[in-house]
């Protein structure tokens, strides 16, 4: 058996207490074996977390990850407008290879910033889910099927790409890599689609994850048609009724809090992307005062514009105490709890923790840095203070993915570079 041992500095345990310990964890099984006083274990390769402090990996809840491709190609729009104008007709140009280095960019930019885990949203799956299995990370994956402006055959083919890519791909990576039904959302899959592919998907028992209540003009049309809240219309054609988790939640009012307690659906909370396409603020202490599990997702990085996972932390707990109109509310505890575990919860990963028989996914965080100085309460550092740029080692699966601040599982310099050129010659084929 091989095992990894972290070992010098601090560790975030399940309680968020702070305690000096190391970590051994299994290379073969990939879970944590141990985390003990220091000096009581022994390891075959040793990580030096020095004056640093051991984390679980980050769960980036929500993304589009190959849209690396796109940041800083169009800002400061709505997102109807920024949608519409901008981002679906250079996405129309994309090719496999383009979203394949996308992905790759993406990848390294998280595991710099310490996040082991994602949940993507996108297409050419396939080309995502192998980036991911180099890359070593945890992902959920699948399919983004839309109806809107195409025709029955085409809409037809979307929602069953969805499907056969959910049941292509689920265990891929050696059993890293996850699937879920996906369509986009309740405004761009026609009723009749969802009617008759959501209970194929309930059937194979698939994980469900859509868009929902993201900005007001994703409210006002469903309840004009059907004379019902968004989720209410999603609950009654059985979205809501197996394992599935909604992206955004911004506009939901509470009766649909307590629809979303009542079913066990979760939400995928991107306050960055939601900010800047001033989408509105989602009521984030009140669903989890409802008990609904809320995660923490960047988005895309063409509406964040970053993959950084620490900015969005801070985000989280500032939008969320303003939207409750009170400072302790989406409190640096919780925070980091909607980072972790909770996120690990809604992409039904036994990570997001540090304890014996979780999987061995962390980061340790370099605490020599003035930011970060003085150490009164390093929960608060977390939430507040740490940027992703303070990750000296990032570990998925008990395997190293970057020592040192240097990423082992790709050439990053390539990479950026291969990404720049795929980038470049995107825009170039959309301007024609």
């Amino acid at each position: 058996m091989s095992e990894l041992l972290v070992t010098g500095g601090q560790v975030l345990r399940p309680d968020l207490t702070v305690e000096r310990a190391d970590v051994l964890v299994s290379q073969d099984s990939g879970d944590i074996v141990a985390v003990d006083e220091p000096g009581t274990l022994d390891g075959d390769d040793e990580l030096d977390a020095s004056d640093g402090l051991v984390i679980p990996g980050l769960v980036n809840a929500h993304t589009h990850v190959a849209m690396t491709l796109l940041r800083g190609l169009a800002d400061d729009k709505p997102l109807d407008a920024w949608l519409q104008e901008d981002i679906w007709p250079v996405e129309a140009e994309l090719t496999a290879e383009d979203i394949h280095a996308g992905a790759e960019l993406g990848l390294v930019e998280m595991i710099r910033s310490g996040t082991t885990a994602l949940s993507d949203m996108y297409f050419e799956v396939e080309e995502i889910a192998d980036a991911v299995d180099q890359a070593g990370m945890r992902a959920v994956l699948g399919f983004t099927a839309v109806t809107v402006g195409k025709d029955d055959e085409a809409a037809r083919s979307d929602l069953q790409e969805s499907l056969d890519v959910a049941r292509k791909l689920d265990g891929a990576a050696d059993g890293r890599i996850r699937t879920t039904f996906q369509p986009h959302s309740l405004t761009t899959v026609g009723e009749e689609y969802l009617r008759e592919y959501v209970p194929k998907a309930l059937d194979d028992d698939r994980s469900i994850h859509l868009h929902a209540n993201e900005t007001r003009d994703e409210v006002t049309p469903i309840v004009d048609e059907h004379d019902q809240r968004p989720l209410a219309y999603a609950d009654d054609i059985g979205l809501l009724d197996g394992d599935t988790y909604v992206a955004h939640g911004v506009h939901v009012d509470d009766s649909e809090i307590d629809l979303l307690a009542e079913t066990g659906t979760g939400v995928a909370h991107c306050p960055a992307s939601n900010m800047k396409l001033a989408s509105g603020m989602a009521p984030v202490q009140d669903l989890l005062d409802a008990g609904v599990t809320v995660g923490i997702g960047t988005d895309g990085a063409a509406s964040n514009n970053d993959l950084d996972m620490f900015d969005e932390m801070r985000d989280a707990a500032m939008i969320g105490k303003l939207a409750a109109d009170d400072a302790s509310a989406v409190d640096a505890g919780t925070v980091v709890e909607m980072a972790t575990e909770n996120g690990a919860n809604l992409l039904g990963f036994d990570s997001g923790r540090l304890e014996a028989g979780a999987n061995a996914d962390l980061a340790v965080i370099d605490l020599d840095a003035p930011h970060l100085t003085p150490a009164h309460d390093l929960v608060s550092h977390l939430a507040y203070a740490v940027h992703g740029s303070d990750v000296r080692h990032t570990v998925c699966d008990g395997e190293v993915l970057m020592r040192d601040r240097t990423v082992e599982v790709f050439d990053e310099q390539a990479v950026r570079e291969r990404a720049s050129d795929h980038a470049s010659a995107l825009v170039e084929r959309a301007g024609d």
